[in-house]
């Protein structure tokens, strides 16, 4: 109808513009040629005019049918479905008809669409683009199954069009644009360029954290990774990256776990190196890792070095005791420059096989730690009494070494099934030592010597069963963790034994619009101390998870699961330990493993180039173990314990701006928690509102990134422990094909860094503040070169991530 108006319209201005033109004429020449002339002009013009109205009108009384184009994208290698896959319908001479992306299941839809010749046109981000012809259809198209086959080129040559951002009931998909994919240096600095809710990414120190402290398992291709493996990362390579911040049953309490799924080469390799050192102090992050690839074999060795050095470490704490005798000590400490040096390195070496159905692979990885000095000195003196102050050293060290071997095994059945077996043996040696001191005048006031040498066996073995049925996913596994600690204190020797056994299953469903996910797990726990017999506890632990899509691209959703919490056997053993002339650590034998409830609820919208979501959070945990102090005698105890309870509320708003033009983008989160900590014979209650600001901007080669912070203080038992406050960063850098250059600053604007604690014991409490100086002003350069060859194979994804790393060693210190 709007066409034709407009050429109503036009066939009206026409036929004024002939008839002034042909009234001149006929003034000037009166004659009957341009009489005719003039009529063969007006008769041209509504023919050309108003002859495709006509047209359009007589189609419209004989109607064109309809068709509708329906199909299943897969990886070829894999037979998975090609997820987030772009699906664009074309006519034969390459004009635009209409588009889509294909869902969670690979399946696509266009529909009404006119009978003739179309192409279409399938591509995906790894993959190579796949043109089908389709000649003179009359009906209804279904194309059951369409193969992607992997792409050899490099990912320069694909485009995403569809939102990079799609969210599930357990986790968000989220595709990098071309333009972060081209100014970022490795994984964490990809990671950071796309701002995702939660994480607190710092590209500066390679670190990946959230706000609460919770874990952030990392994996790549669903292998557990460690942040070496993030930072040796060739953005150029990551397809898209899962982001789970619903974390099912089977990730045992994870807070995040995000997965960088990557393309997998089946032949040639790479090296990549990342130099990250600064220039006015003692401090640095380098690697290097390489692969090669063979048939259906590949080979990973990477070796990682981390070391600190400062000379300006020191700590202001205010000490109150309260003695059984009704006697107070309040006392001082100032302190001076100390020294802290430590030396981390990692080295892995893995090999994997795969076959169309078949996958296994064997990693094996060995961590050296080392920290020569955390010196502490100073000067202590009774409030009372300012004028008889004395000297204070507070000295630990301490040396780690942990292999470990891990052992995999996946094979896809048919049906849509899936069996995995994982199997995790690791080693851990831990020497640890500490010198407490105070003297006056070469008078030695107060001498502990604390000391252990401890070792840590541990095997875990775990099975996982998985089918999907239509929309509709259902799974289950079994997971056995066995320990044996053996520990040397210069007071006294502790051998102990713990096994956890832990069986889940899950199934998550849909209903028109809304997801939900239900689960159910059982843990078996047992605990035993050389010498007595076995403590064991049973406990369940239900999850309901319900998401619902609401008008536009928003949804809210809603989690509740209980958690279960096991005692550490670092806190099991029967020793005591002193902390100072007045206060002793001890562990306790008698703790149980407790459980939590947790509700969360949380909204989010999209809308252009907004993104925002709001969170509230509820969690009580019942007889939780915390800290507590008591009374013996002249002596202060610190243990812990199983208490009443503990309660956090948490209110987030986040909210993110970009990319504008492709260019520049902002987000920033608000926060205010509220915690409640009931113990047996106290109870505190916290309030505090961290938040922070991240910016970034990119042209072409040249990237900025600027963040700001106000870190998480966090209440649990007596203790608060403070973040990190008014920090800021700041890094910019150029990146050429496989070189990068950065250059990088920490607290720009501040000449001191601290960290606060406090504990709010009514027998012992303490207000400390711990500074490292260095950190403040401190400049950082970054260097990173990646060289690939010839990369073709695919190496699969495996799914399971168990890894222990605690080392069973109860430590004393202030």
């Amino acid at each position: 109808m709007n066409i034709c108006l407009f050429q109503k319209n036009t066939v009206t201005l026409q036929h004024q513009k002939a008839d002034n033109k042909f009234k001149n004429e006929h003034n000037e020449h009166n004659t009957t040629q341009h009489n005719t002339r003039y009529y063969m002009r007006v008769t041209k013009i509504i023919l050309k005019s108003v002859l495709p109205c006509i047209v359009l009108l007589f189609g419209a009384m004989h109607p064109v049918f309809a068709i509708d184009i329906k199909g299943r994208v897969v990886n070829a290698d894999s037979r998975q479905a090609a997820e987030f896959a772009n699906v664009v319908l074309r006519t034969a001479d390459s004009a635009f008809v209409s588009g889509t992306v294909t869902d969670n299941e690979g399946r696509f839809s266009l529909t009404k669409v006119e009978q003739g010749d179309y192409r279409l046109v399938i591509s995906s981000v790894g993959s190579e683009t796949l043109t089908i012809e389709l000649n003179g259809f009359t009906k209804d198209i279904t194309l059951d199954e369409i193969l992607l086959e992997e792409a050899v080129q490099t990912l320069d040559a694909v485009t995403v069009t569809a939102s990079r951002i799609r969210s599930r009931i357990d986790r968000k998909i989220v595709v990098p644009s071309p333009k972060q994919i081209e100014v970022s240096a490795n994984g964490v600095d990809l990671l950071q360029q796309m701002m995702l809710p939660k994480l607190r990414v710092n590209a500066l120190q390679n670190t990946i954290a959230v706000p609460n402290g919770g874990e952030v398992q990392l994996r790549i291709n669903g292998v557990k990774v460690e942040i070496q493996d993030i930072v040796a990362l060739q953005p150029a390579d990551i397809v898209r990256i899962e982001f789970h911040d619903n974390p099912g049953l089977r990730y045992n309490n994870a807070e995040v776990v995000l997965d960088y799924i990557v393309r997998r080469p089946e032949t040639g390799g790479n090296v990549s190196v990342t130099l990250q050192d600064a220039v006015n102090t003692g401090w640095g992050n380098n690697l290097i890792n390489a692969r090669v690839n063979h048939k259906k074999s590949e080979f990973a060795i990477g070796y990682s070095v981390h070391h600190r050095d400062f000379y300006e470490v020191w700590r202001d704490n205010e000490e109150t005791f309260h003695f059984a005798d009704g006697s107070t000590i309040q006392r001082k400490e100032v302190g001076e420059p100390g020294h802290l040096q430590n030396l981390w390195q990692n080295l892995k070496t893995a090999y994997s096989y795969q076959n169309d159905k078949q996958m296994f692979n064997a990693a094996f990885r060995y961590t050296i730690g080392n920290t020569p000095h955390l010196d502490y000195r100073g000067s202590i003196y009774r409030v009372d009494e300012p004028e008889n102050a004395f000297r204070m050293t507070d000295r630990t060290s301490e040396k780690n070494h942990r292999p470990a071997l891990d052992l995999y095994y996946q094979h896809q059945l048919e049906k849509e099934q899936t069996i995995v077996f994982n199997v995790v043996g690791t080693y851990n040696y831990n020497d640890y030592k500490r010198l407490y001191q105070e003297t006056r005048e070469d008078v030695l006031l107060t001498d502990v010597n604390n000391g252990v040498i401890g070792k840590r066996y541990s095997l875990i073995g775990e099975g996982i069963y998985e089918k999907k049925l239509g929309v509709n996913v259902i799974n289950g596994g079994l997971r056995h963790t066995q320990s044996l600690s053996d520990n040397a204190y210069l007071t006294g020797t502790s051998e102990m034994g713990q096994t956890e056994t832990y069986l889940y299953g899950e199934f998550k469903g849909k209903v028109q619009k809304l997801d939900y996910t239900l689960g159910i797990g059982g843990t078996r726990s047992s605990f035993r101390q050389q010498g007595e017999a076995d403590h064991v506890d049973y406990t369940f632990n239900p999850r309901v998870v319900l998401q619902l899509a609401l008008p536009g691209e928003s949804s809210i959703r809603l989690k509740s699961d209980v958690l279960n919490t096991p005692p550490n056997l670092s806190d099991l053993n029967a020793i005591d330990q002193e902390i100072d002339a007045w206060q002793i650590q001890r562990g306790n034998p008698a703790l149980k493993p407790y459980l939590g409830y947790k509700t969360k609820l949380t909204y989010e919208v999209k809308k252009s180039i907004f993104y925002g979501s709001l969170e509230g959070t509820y969690q009580f945990d019942n007889h939780p173990i915390m800290n507590e102090k008591y009374q013996e005698g002249s002596t202060i105890i610190k243990t812990s314990d199983n208490q009443k309870d503990w309660q956090w509320m948490s209110a987030e708003l986040y909210l993110r701006i970009g990319p504008i033009i492709d260019i520049f983008q902002i987000s920033g989160t608000v926060t205010a928690n509220h915690f409640i900590s009931h113990g047996n014979t106290y109870s505190h209650s916290y309030t505090d509102y961290p938040n922070n600001v991240d910016v970034s901007a990119s042209y072409k080669g040249f990237s900025a990134v600027v963040s700001l912070y106000n870190g998480q203080n966090w209440l649990e038992g007596e203790d608060m422990y403070g973040g990190e406050k008014n920090v800021m960063m700041f890094m910019a850098g150029y990146k050429y094909k496989d070189l990068s250059f950065k250059v990088g600053v920490f607290n720009p604007f501040t000449n001191n860094y601290k960290q606060d604690s406090e504990n709010w014991s009514r027998y012992a409490s303490y207000k400390k503040s711990s500074y490292i100086n260095e950190t403040s002003q401190m400049y950082i350069l970054q260097f990173s070169y990646d060289f690939s060859f010839g990369r073709t194979f695919n190496s699969g994804e495996k799914r399971l991530n168990n890894a222990d790393e605690a080392s069973g060693v109860m430590k004393s210190g202030k």
